[in-house]
């Protein structure tokens, strides 16, 4: 195969100027929160690195995980398969087909051993020798486990590649494993979510291009720049939370009001995702904005950390079981007795400490 180009190489050929191409990944930096002393590395990186090579294999999904990253806006999914990266392989982007295309998954192998990216949307099934996802004649289990030989690191898009989702879900019938569980030795960077956020997906790609590196994760493996924080720390019902003021039935006048969906079943305490941040669709919302309450889609087993609309803890000195009069009313006595307190402590610092006329007299 020929050399890649570079990304500034794509972009000229295209009559992109100076300018405009340092816009853009102003723009880019932005949108993933890079720190502005590193613009000047990811422009140089852009300017010298060849396009990155990815293979995007499917197993046991739906999909969903495609269907989100073409949806990327910032920066739109057409800059990320044209000029970022080299998407030279995926079941169900590619225009070739069948025999076509697997010769162009080997050849890829071949020609950038060690070089290449393996992105895997979906989870391998292993029971009866992965009979139950098969692809051009041989399971996705031994086609995942031969691809990744060679890889310089492999993303695992979603909750199904990542931690094994629904497919892998009790009593899990095609013995469905996430990629973790069957390949050894490389490193494996999880975006979960079903599906995950599509700027989160193409972050993770800019950082491995731009930096050479894997992005810091979490200790299951996540990015810790997306997955550091909880849905709920960002959330913007987050004081309804604090105050006791919950939704106890989907057709109250609480819920249209906005006020914390916890009561419903709400996993946002709990669940770690840039949902609350960055939002879908262009920020136009997230689940909790339109009035769902977070199934916690992140974390590991969450099909089996059910019921979805039933809460799973009770937290009674947060007030998850008080109204908001209630909360009031043990402010206003925790002030009293604060207040009583300090009259207490004050008389009794009088009269274990002497006053100064008394010192002078003795």
């Amino acid at each position: 195969m020929s050399a890649k180009q570079t990304f500034a190489e794509v972009f000229e050929a295209r009559g992109v100027n100076r300018r405009d191409f340092l816009k853009f990944f102003g723009l880019t930096s932005v949108s993933l929160g890079l720190s502005p002393s590193l613009f000047p590395k990811v422009v140089r990186a852009m300017e010298t690195k060849p396009r990155t090579p990815v293979i995007w294999m499917h197993g046991l999904e739906c999909t969903c995980c495609s269907e989100s990253f073409i949806r990327s806006a910032h920066p739109i999914t057409k800059d990320i398969i044209l000029n970022m990266i080299s998407l030279d392989y995926d079941e169900v982007l590619s225009a070739a087909a069948g025999h076509q295309l697997e010769e162009v998954r080997k050849q890829i192998m071949k020609d950038y051993k060690g070089k290449y990216i393996l992105a895997v949307e979906g989870n391998a099934a292993t029971k009866d020798d992965g009979v139950y996802c098969m692809s051009a004649g041989d399971s996705f289990l031994n086609k995942l486990q031969e691809t990744a030989a060679d890889a310089a690191a492999i993303i695992a898009w979603g909750s199904c590649a990542s931690f094994g989702c629904v497919q892998n879900a009790d009593p899990n019938p095609t013995g469905a494993a996430p990629v973790s569980e069957v390949v050894s030795g490389k490193p494996i960077i999880n975006v979960p979510g079903c599906p995950p956020i599509a700027e989160v997906m193409t972050g993770v790609i800019t950082h491995v291009h731009t930096f050479g590196e894997i992005p810091e994760l979490d200790r299951l493996g996540r990015p810790k720049a997306f997955y550091g924080t909880r849905i709920h720390d960002k959330c913007y019902r987050r004081p309804f939370f604090d105050a006791g003021m919950f939704v106890e039935n989907f057709d109250e006048d609480s819920a249209s009001k906005g006020w914390c969906l916890y009561k419903m079943g709400c996993k946002g305490p709990t669940t770690y995702n840039s949902c609350s941040k960055i939002e879908w669709n262009e920020k136009t919302s997230f689940p909790i904005g339109s009035g769902h309450p977070c199934i916690g889609c992140s974390e590991p087993n969450f099909w089996d950390n059910g019921p979805f609309y039933t809460r799973m803890a009770e937290v009674p000195f947060l007030g998850t079981d008080s109204n908001a009069d209630t909360i009031g009313k043990i402010a206003v006595g925790a002030a009293a007795a604060g207040a009583a307190a300090h009259a207490v402590g004050t008389i009794i610092k009088q009269k274990v400490t002497p006053s100064k006329q008394e010192e002078k007299e003795s």
